[in-house]
């Protein structure tokens, strides 16, 4: 069997971070209707996980993300155990909409579902639709958010029948304006890594791929005895507690990842050139592990996809890191310090050390 790429699944981010930059270009050119409701749009935003606005007081973010196909290992597993697994992935789509607007330093005020189904009876499942409304809901109370409303579609020709296309949207503020998020690194600062739960929700397309592989799908047992597809569908962790703990602290983060496509890679978003090494490791995680060795995966390629066990990571000033690790403990994350940034000129690069990895800045273009 030749070793899984996200590419072969069908996921390749040449195409989509390329329609990403032409819709920043092209959305840069909008900005002017911004002027007659006296706000602004803050310099050098686009292409950060959430758009930002500013009036005198306080910033103002929006954020639009979407599930992914988690919710298809959902139904996948459901069919082998009986078990719903809806109140998670309702969970998940919240966390993937209200961490990327905590990169920025906002906190979500309001989160919204958009759930498009390809038929109007996939609510018909009662169980199935109550179970996503509470996990929805759980969501927005770890993220401190109200469940604001929504929309749900339904699209016969467009969206399969029996499926459903999860995503979501938020708005956040920032105030006072000092909580910014900023993005100005210095020569040293330390890089700090939050634990996930699972893959959350990056790279199941290619977990999905790999159950086709195997002989016996998603009941496939782990080296931990767990089956396959169950721990694929482990509720994402939620990380606005630790940026909410971290701003009542007085604590600056200078800049903050949501390590999700992309893997690793991630940790560069910045446009500027840094080199991100990252020296401390934490073992493979089991289901991680597992993914590899069952897909026969390049080490390199697993990193470039998977979050591998760190969800969100912090920069920091060295001398807050013990801090900042006892806020994320006050929230129950597990974290630890990872690494460090440097300044090599014009050199923009990941490197993970212990591994002997190393990602170049143009293998992550998504500005």
């Amino acid at each position: 069997m030749a070793g899984m790429t996200y590419s072969d699944a069908g996921v390749d981010y040449g195409g989509l971070d390329a329609f990403k930059r032409m819709c920043q270009s092209l959305g840069a050119g909008t900005t002017a209707a911004l002027a007659q409701h006296g706000v602004g749009e803050v310099s050098g935003v686009r292409g950060e996980s959430a758009y930002l606005l500013e009036t005198a007081d306080a910033y103002w973010a929006h954020v639009e993300e979407g599930l992914g196909t988690k919710n298809l290992v959902a139904d996948a597993v459901e069919r082998l155990t009986g078990r719903c697994y809806y109140r998670s992935v309702g969970i998940d789509t919240v966390a993937t909409i209200v961490n990327d607007m905590v990169t920025v330093g906002a906190l979500p005020l309001s989160v919204a579902m958009h759930a498009g189904v390809g038929d109007a009876d996939w609510f018909s499942d009662q169980r199935r639709a109550a179970e996503l409304a509470a996990g929805f809901a759980e969501g927005c109370r770890l993220a401190g958010a109200a469940w604001g409303g929504g929309e749900t579609p339904a699209l016969r020709g467009l969206i399969q029948p029996g499926t459903i296309v999860l995503a979501g949207s938020s708005i956040g503020r920032i105030s006072p304006k000092t909580h910014r998020i900023t993005g100005r690194l210095a020569d040293g600062d330390a890089i700090v890594f939050m634990a996930s739960n699972g893959v959350q929700t990056n790279g199941l397309t290619l977990c999905r791929a790999l159950a086709d592989r195997l002989p016996d799908g998603y009941r496939t047992t782990m080296g931990d005895g767990r089956m396959y597809g169950e721990s694929l569908l482990d509720a994402s962790a939620i990380y606005v507690p630790f940026v909410a703990a971290c701003q009542k602290r007085g604590i600056t983060l200078k800049y903050t990842a949501h390590i999700t496509g992309h893997g690793w890679r991630k940790l560069m978003r910045l446009s500027e050139p840094w080199v991100y090494r990252i020296t401390q490791m934490r073992p493979i995680p089991e289901l991680f592990r597992f993914i590899i060795d069952a897909g026969k995966m390049d080490l390199a390629e697993a990193y470039g996809t998977f979050n591998m066990g760190a969800g969100f990571a912090a920069y920091i000033a060295p001398g807050d890191v013990e801090a900042v690790l006892s806020a994320a403990r006050s929230c129950g994350i597990d974290a630890w310090q990872a690494g460090n940034v440097v300044r090599q000129g014009d050199r923009k690069a990941v490197e993970i050390v212990p591994l002997g990895i190393e990602f170049d800045g143009s293998t992550m273009a998504v500005r």
